[in-house]
Formats: C-alpha cells, structure tokens, sequence
C-alpha cells in the first residue's frame, strides 16, 4: 500500500513566503517506509493570480487542501486565498481544483463544490509510484560499475574508459575517469590492476563571486564566458576566454572588455544578461543596456567577418531591437535578457517585458515571443505574442512579479525553454520550464505549456539559495550542463555563478537538482579496475 497526503506549510518569511508556503506540497508514504515530502517539501500546485481590469495581478494562494478520486481521476482541491491569507471576494470562485491521473500531470479542473468528501490523505494503487518518484523525489546515485573486461593496446587507451553510474530510476550516466598512475599494479601475465577516481563535475557553490546571468559558450576551438557584472556595478560587458571550461575560472584567467561605457551611444547603465548566440552562421551578443535615463532595453551586436570575441573593436556597433515596422520593442516600459532559437527553419527571439515598474500599475515582467530573419535578427518578422507572465506563486512572490532570463535547451522534439521567476537577488528566486514541440505553431501561446512548479529552487541543491537566470551548454566531453547563479549569503552577500551537469531522467526530463552526493557520493567514487595489456 502507498498513500499520498496534500498540506501547506507554515510561512517563513522571505525564505518561504505566502505565496510558496499557501500551495499544494505533497508527500508520500509507501509501505514500510517513512513518508517522504515530493518535490523537496517544496509546493507542486498553485492557484493563478488574478489579472485585474488595469492588468495588474492579485496574488492567489490556497488553504486546507484535500484529494478525492473518482474512477481512475484524482482531484486535488482546496479554498482560494489572497495574498493575506483570506478567503478571496465573493465574485471568485472559492474553491480551486486540479485533476490528474498520475500526480505527474495536473489540469485545473471544472469540478468546483460538488464533491461531498475531502480527504487529507488517499491510498494509491502501486503502479503510479515509479513515476512520482521518477519526477517527485530528488534521484540518487545507487551504483557504479566498470567495463567487466577490458583489452587495452596501450595504457593511454585508459583515459577514454568510462565508468557508469546508476540511479534510482534506472536512469545512467557516464563518467570520466582520473586514474592514479602510481597505482598501477601487474598481476599475472599481460594483466594489470589500476586504482582511480570517478569525476562528478560538479564545481560547488561559489564558483565565481559578484557575476550573474552566466553563460559559457565554445567558438572556434576556443571557451569563452560572460555574465552581468556586479562587481562593476553592471557597467561594461566582459568576456574570460581560455582553452577549456575549467579554463575560465581559474586565477589570472583572461578577461577583457568588449563593450563599455559610451554616453555618446547611449551606454550607460544596465549592462544585463549579455548571451552569445549563432545566427545565419554569424555571431551575436544579445543583451540589455540603459542610456543615462534608467531603462534598459534589448540590443544586440555581431561580431565582424573575422574578427576575435576578445577585440572590442572587432565588434560592430550595438543595435537596439526592433518591430516589424521599424519602431522599438516598445516606447512605455523596459524590454531585457533576450534570447534565441531556431526550431526547424525558422528563428525565433524570447525576451522579457515590464511596465509600470515600481508604480501602482507594475504589470511585473513578461515574456514574449517572436520570428526573426536570421539575417537581420534584429528586427522582428511577426508581432510579439505574450508566451508567459507570473501567475503562479513561485514566480510571483517577495513583492516580485517576475518571468525573465529565458534560455532555450532542444531535446529531440521538444522545446523546453528555460525561464527564471520570483526576485532575482532574493532566496526564493528559481527556474521554471516551458515546453513545446518543435512542431508546434511556436507563435501561438496555446502550444505551450508551462510546468506547475519550479524546476530549480531554494531547496533543490543543499547550500545553495535563489538559484536561477540560467544558460545551457554542452562542455567538452558533450555533456549537457546548466550555469546558474545564486545567492551567497553568508560570506560575500552577494550574486555568484556556477554550473552542475543536467540529468536525463529515464523518461527523458531534464532534471536540475541532480548534483553534489546525488550525483555521485564520496563513497562510489574510487573506483579499480583490472585489464589485459596486449601493446602492439
């Protein structure tokens, strides 16, 4: 037997506020076992945000949840709140439900007051628990093996052996391994006994100290990376280039400045999210800036035919982005962190807009959607259609209403196109997904759905706090890695990056919280191996 309960957290304060602690959290208890919270004691369901007349958002939360089922359909319902915790206005529903056949999907549901019982906890049949395991609770490292036999024509062959590690969902992934020379002892015959390490990739938290927004990016046999610059006071846009990812951050790493201040060009302030991306086979830096009048906007800049990332004049001139008619993103609010795909063969620009910011009418930031022609990126070849806005309390919380910092990731047919919400120099800043399929109508808002909760938060990788504003990229090896940054609030009080591979789960979901011991504990590491040399 196995049973789920639904509950609600007490509030703590910016660490936990209302609008995460006032949402469906779920745990689990299957037979034998001690019950265990999903999703890391962290909300799953959350109840959407009005969007008032002036479209600006009430904050909806909910309380004393409860589940019921009906036929092989769970419902999860509960009663509506404000951002205060009180029962919302008579012309809203009460009530707010959400139905689901395997506690991995969820849909709001129509069923409003007709149930007659609630429960706190339901018994669940035994096959949905390897999927909410598989999607709820955090994977584990279980085993590790090693080719069984191995033939090498010469010890350097070593180095290209992996080893593979398994985890608690049957999922895999392989491994480098750094092989201890000295080790290396002869048994009988040809055969030969070697003692090494299983690598995890995993930099730890702080990896870089005052940069945010990171982005690590390979051009022409070459690593290079970029983020804002706190320590500057986010003036300036800066590059490290160096021969590996490990490279970039080492002391004495080479940085230049690629683009600084100009008040003659309007470059002033704000020098936010800067991002390498390839476009029509040219590259381009796309990112925000401010003139003397605080207000960023997007632009973005090419690098000459030719021309070196590192040489800020082998940049062209940056472009402020453009509507298909001519006129700027917009003339009444700030436009920021844009970003780039091509699914197909069509190209597509994501970015995040705000008006009203610090007034009664802060419509908190949004993101859009448009095409673009990959020789001229910088203006727009449809209207921008609205993809997203904060509505969920995981993005909408702190007194911030925020979707930003989006960041494609393709696997296979699907989009899963990474997005940061909640204040981004808070602990309760986080990362989110919205999916689509390559196939879809990527310009219709409908063919994208939007996961009910964050993928990366403050309680997915212990000691790590308000991670969000990621990248992608795959590393030398061509393995996928997300880089982030974080709040570093005990030493430095201040935003840092770092980065941690992406897990594959074994039905394919990009999962960020696999890391550290997760990812492989101190005690699976050392590794021996036995093989057969046979030199020619």
């Amino acid at each position: 037997m196995a049973y789920l309960r639904v509950y609600t957290r007490e509030i703590l304060g910016e660490e936990y506020p209302s609008a995460l602690a006032n949402s469906v959290h779920m745990a689990l208890q299957v037979e034998g076992e001690e019950e265990k919270p999903l999703n890391q004691n962290y909300g799953i369901l959350f109840p959407k945000a009005k969007i008032c007349g002036d479209n600006t958002l009430e904050e909806r939360g909910v309380r004393s949840p409860g589940v019921f089922r009906r036929g092989n359909t769970y419902f999860i319902v509960g009663e509506q709140v404000d951002g205060l915790g009180q029962p919302v206005r008579t012309e809203e529903n009460r009530w707010i439900a959400w139905e689901t056949e395997d506690f991995v999907h969820f849909r709001e549901s129509a069923a409003e007051a007709d149930f007659k019982e609630i429960w706190e906890r339901i018994s669940l049949p035994e096959e949905l628990i390897p999927g909410i395991r598989e999607r709820w609770i955090p994977l584990q490292a279980v085993s590790v093996s090693l080719p069984e036999r191995v033939v090498l024509e010469s010890p350097e062959e070593l180095e290209k052996l992996r080893g593979t590690v398994t985890y608690s969902d049957g999922s895999v992934d392989e491994k480098p391994i750094c092989w201890e020379k000295a080790s290396l002892e002869r048994l009988e015959n040809n055969s030969y006994r070697i003692q090494g390490r299983m690598e995890a990739i995993d930099t730890g938290f702080p990896l870089t100290v005052g940069l945010a927004d990171p982005v690590i990016f390979a051009w022409e046999g070459k690593w290079y990376f970029t983020a804002t610059n706190d320590n500057r006071n986010d003036i300036g846009l800066y590059v490290r280039c160096a021969d590996s990812v490990k490279g970039l951050f080492v002391e004495g790493a080479e940085e230049k400045c690629i683009l600084d201040y100009d008040e003659a060009r309007g470059l002033c302030q704000t020098f936010w999210a800067p991002e390498f991306h390839v476009i029509g086979g040219r590259l381009y830096l796309l990112f925000a800036v401010s003139d003397q009048n605080w207000g960023p906007q997007c632009h973005m800049m090419r690098l000459k035919e030719g021309g070196e990332i590192m040489r800020a004049e082998d940049w062209e001139d940056p472009i402020r982005v453009r509507r298909q008619d001519g006129s700027y993103l917009t003339e009444d609010g700030i436009t920021l962190d844009m970003t780039h795909f091509e699914a197909g063969d069509k190209n597509y620009l994501v970015w995040s807009y705000r008006y009203g910011i610090g007034s009664k009418q802060d419509t908190g930031s949004m993101l859009y959607i448009a095409a673009t022609d990959k020789e001229s990126p910088w203006q727009l070849t449809s209207e921008p259609v609205l993809l997203s806005r904060p509505l969920f309390g995981w993005e909408n919380q702190s007194g911030t209403i925020n979707n930003e910092g989006p960041y494609p990731l393709l696997l296979g047919e699907t989009i899963y196109l990474a997005f940061s919400g909640g204040a981004a120099c808070g602990p309760a800043y986080v990362v989110g997904y919205l999916k689509a399929k390559v196939s879809d109508e990527l310009l219709d808002a409908s063919a994208w759905e939007k996961e009910p909760t964050a993928v990366l938060h403050l309680q997915s990788i212990e000691g790590i706090v308000g991670p969000g504003h990621n990248s992608f990229f795959y590393d030398e090896e061509g393995r996928l890695m997300i880089a982030y940054h974080a709040q570093e609030r005990e030493k430095y009080f201040c935003r840092c990056s770092a980065y941690h591979r992406v897990h594959l789960s074994k039905s394919g979901f990009p999962l960020l919280n696999v890391a550290g011991e997760r990812d492989l504990p101190e005690e699976m590491a050392e590794v021996s191996l036995e093989f057969e040399l046979h030199e020619k």
